[in-house]
């Protein structure tokens, strides 16, 4: 049991400890030892004890991977629950058991009229009646979740899947990931084999940038298209201001809960000064890192911090629309995360059904000293486009931007 807990929230303090020089080769010889004592290990057996074990002597030789793995699917069907839909599932035997699928558990959570917002051990999870979506960093296995899901929309709400898109990074420790995300390839071929047949407009495609270590995976399948879908702008990261990211550590034995020390942190670093109207749900991890979920109306943003040397990263998504006046304040938005993270290496993502907000996000980058060293965008079927740019900065700025 203590060693199924590493797997959640405790995984970030593992990362810190590992981070510690002096440390490393003890926790390593621990685990060596420790994985020694077990019995041989069968390759065909799903031994968690042998799996864990072995994916903690791999982290022992890296650290937390930080870029998240996100999935989305959307449901369509008669709603027996008013609405409610995917809302309505039980949490203990329909979300509790998907998520130990995936390695992660629930830390906070809050909703609102329209959807419903945890914040995970690894990243987050939002439900919505029709749509399901899921960010999960580290050694997770996402991809575990659609089976389970698919099957508790179907049998508990009639529901049936529609849609699937499933977007990525460049994992900064590719060699510590579990099957299935031991390769892009290896996910398409999972996703190719778990998704219904009916899902018949498959595309997967990996857009380069100008560095062999930032690149953007997308993989989509949908049944039809979803009408005035909305636009999601995921942006990504690392090499971060090493005394901003010091304000994401909490000091030792400080006596606080997670959602305090979230709390603190969020008013701290001017997350809040994001979106002012927006209802915040934060959690501070121990020692180090931090989570957060904000909705405004039926649209949700949301924030992931790795803040330790050598491989920092942050990350910030947020959807809005063009068609009902949610239109997100994209110079604001960049201008604030950019005070709160200075990052060296940044890369924006762009997911929409239609109309342009390359040239605006470029403006508002470049405006807070940074140059755009590449720009790649595709068409998937029935799933709209997909643009992703990567920029470095400049110089590190010495003094806040107001």
């Amino acid at each position: 049991m203590a060693t199924m807990m590493i797997l959640g929230s405790n995984t970030r303090m593992l990362s810190c400890i590992l981070n510690t020089p002096s440390l490393v080769p003890t926790l390593t010889l621990i685990l060596f030892f420790t994985y020694k004592s077990q019995p041989p290990l069968n390759p065909f057996s799903h031994s968690k004890t042998n799996t864990i074990i072995l994916l903690l002597l791999i982290m022992a030789l890296s650290g937390f991977e930080g870029f998240e793995k996100r999935l989305e699917l959307h449901f369509f069907g008669d709603d027996p629950f008013h609405y409610l839909g995917l809302r309505s599932l039980d949490f203990d035997q329909c979300i509790n058991q998907t998520l130990q699928a995936v390695q992660c558990t629930v830390v906070s959570a809050v909703g609102n009229s329209f959807f419903d917002a945890y914040v995970l051990s690894e990243s987050s999870l939002f439900v919505y009646p029709t749509k399901i979506i899921i960010k999960t960093c580290g050694t997770t296995q996402l991809l575990k979740s659609i089976q389970p899901l698919i099957f508790y929309a179907d049998t508990q709400l009639g529901l049936t899947l529609r849609s699937c898109r499933y977007t990525r990074g460049s994992f900064i420790f590719p060699s510590a990931q579990p099957f299935p995300h031991t390769s892009f390839k290896d996910e398409v071929s999972y996703l190719e084999d778990t998704l219904p047949p009916t899902l018949h407009n498959r595309k997967a495609s990996i857009m380069p940038s100008n560095s062999s270590s930032h690149a953007w995976h997308v993989f989509t399948a949908t049944y039809y298209q979803q009408p005035h879908k909305p636009y999601t702008l995921e942006i990504c990261m690392t090499d971060l201001d090493p005394i901003l990211a010091r304000k994401f550590f909490r000091p030792r034995n400080d006596g606080k809960t997670g959602d305090s020390a979230g709390k603190e942190m969020t008013e701290f670093t001017g997350i809040d000064q994001i979106n002012q109207e927006a209802l915040i749900c934060d959690f501070a991890f121990d020692p180090c890192g931090y989570s957060m979920n904000a909705m405004h109306g039926e649209w949700y943003s949301t924030i992931h911090v790795t803040p330790e040397d050598g491989y920092s990263y942050a990350s910030f998504e947020c959807v809005g629309s063009t068609n009902n006046g949610m239109e997100i304040d994209v110079p604001h938005v960049f201008r604030k995360v950019i005070q709160i993270f200075r990052p060296g290496t940044m890369s924006v993502s762009i997911t929409s059904a239609g109309g342009d907000l390359r040239r605006t996000v470029v403006s508002a980058v470049e405006a807070m000293g940074f140059k755009r060293r590449s720009c790649a965008m595709d068409e998937f079927p029935e799933a709209g486009s997909v643009v992703f740019q990567t920029f470095t900065a400049i110089r590190r700025k010495k003094k806040e931007v107001n």
